[in-house]
């Protein structure tokens, strides 16, 4: 019986993903584990195992095409003993997920239409979204039925599109991408102006410039995943914003010790460690001697972390991606730098796996290689603070009276003020500072 291949889901908010390339063709033998194919997420590329083994009769999507849906079928296997060349194609309606389509209309023994149970159902494993109007999630205008992908209702919201007003072209009247775009460039089935967007439009605002004075770049998908989730971060979060300065005399002085004192190996030092890295550490420690401030805020609970697992943001070509250093709290500072030195390069080619990037305490922002002095970050959900760090530099300062210099370190926190106020976020800092200036107490 032929095997139907599925585009894989690579992290639990996935949705759809770019088949990038084939690592086999049609004919080819593939054994359970062979790698058959790289998918490009908004993060990383990565790489899809095969799970059965036999010979691939078709390959249904290209390389290189965009945003396939989770469990679309892309290709399909042939069993042993099966002629794949007589293998047919599944159903278009196969190649896209679906969720459970309604049945003819008929008693059900609770008394229940059955249509009204697929609704329950419905509502049960897929609640409309905040500020999602109620007639977009199961039901339209008058209790008629809607059914819409994952994806065409995520781009409705976004666009001010109400699906109630739209028709689907999809399977049994599915709405999907190609309805939301093709609406979109119709200008119908805008939403009610209490959900329409408050920004600009496009064409708006391209009219404010000179025809030819300018470039159109379009947006990939890293670039509309930073700008959907700053913008959920800084409209559903309310930010609290502390500052204080670090002096980096000491510090400066033990990294250079432990750097000279890391082993030699075919004429490489094992490890480099770099003011980031102590930083890292110094925050991981800071969150484990203020165990209330390594939290995450849920609706229902607070959740209170038993280890410090702090995320990096590292600049990448077309946005950012932040690799998490698991338990830094417990690691030493060399294993935190050689961490950090092999996530940051896997990072710039998009080979990061998704654990290594999402969930995470805390995160690190630091722009002080490029001289800036301070600024603030924005929190990157689930995390409820994150560490802005700006460049360390000779200032004036004054001790016993007397006017001298110092290395100081400006650092500006951001909290979720829901789960860390004022005072914890305080306590937090002054934690940090602590183990910064006193940098042997972080690493005994």
């Amino acid at each position: 019986m032929p095997i139907n291949i599925l585009m894989p889901a690579l992290s639990p908010t996935m949705e759809s993903g770019n088949l990038a390339k084939w690592l086999v063709k049609e004919g080819d033998t593939v054994s359970s584990g062979d790698v058959i194919a790289e998918i490009e997420t908004d993060k990383a590329t990565m790489e899809v195992e095969a799970v059965d083994e036999g010979t691939v009769a078709k390959i249904l999507v290209s390389e290189g095409t965009a945003d396939v849906a989770v469990n679309a079928v892309i290709a399909v296997l042939a069993e042993e003993g099966e002629d794949a060349g007589k293998i047919e194609a599944p159903p278009a309606a196969s190649s896209a997920p679906s969720k459970a389509e309604p049945a003819p209309e008929s008693p059900a023994p609770d008394g229940k239409d059955k249509n009204s149970q697929t609704r329950d159902s419905s509502a049960k494993h897929e609640p409309a979204r905040a500020g999602q109007p109620a007639s977009s999630a199961n039901g339209g205008a008058g209790g008629k039925k809607l059914f819409a992908s994952p994806l065409a209702r995520r781009l409705a919201k976004e666009k001010g599109l109400d699906l109630s007003a739209l028709s689907g072209s999809g399977p049994r009247g599915r709405i999907v991408k190609r309805d939301i775009e093709e609406a979109e460039a119709k200008g119908t089935g805008k939403s009610a102006p209490a959900a329409a967007p408050t920004g600009m439009a496009d064409s708006q605002i391209v009219k404010l410039f000179e025809e030819g004075s300018f470039e159109t770049v379009p947006h990939d998908g890293m670039r509309k995943t930073i700008a959907r989730r700053l913008t959920e971060a800084k409209s559903t979060i309310p930010h609290f914003y502390l500052t204080l300065d670090c002096n980096l005399d000491a510090l400066l002085e033990a990294r250079a010790q432990i750097n000279s004192a890391a082993p030699v190996k075919d004429d490489k030092p094992a490890y480099k460690v770099s003011v980031n890295d102590m930083v890292i550490k110094a925050l991981a420690r800071a969150l484990i001697a203020v165990p209330a401030a390594n939290a995450t805020w849920t609706s229902e609970a607070m959740l209170l972390h038993k280890h410090a697992d702090v995320g990096v943001a590292v600049s990448i070509p077309g946005g950012l991606i932040t690799p998490v250093i698991r338990q830094a709290d417990i690691k030493p500072v060399s294993v935190i730098a050689n961490e950090m030195k092999d996530m940051a390069a896997r990072a710039r080619e998009r080979k990061l796996k998704p654990e290594e990037y999402q969930g995470g305490t805390t995160a690190v922002s630091n722009l002080g290689m490029f001289g800036i002095r301070d600024f603030s970050a924005v929190i990157n959900p689930p995390h409820a603070t994150i560490l802005a760090v700006g460049a360390g530099e000779l200032r004036p300062v004054v001790r016993e009276g007397a006017v001298t210099t110092a290395t100081i370190m400006t650092v500006t926190l951001s909290t979720d003020h829901r789960a860390v106020d004022g005072a914890l976020g305080a306590q937090l800092l002054q934690a940090f500072k602590r183990y910064i200036e006193n940098p042997v107490a972080m690493l005994a």
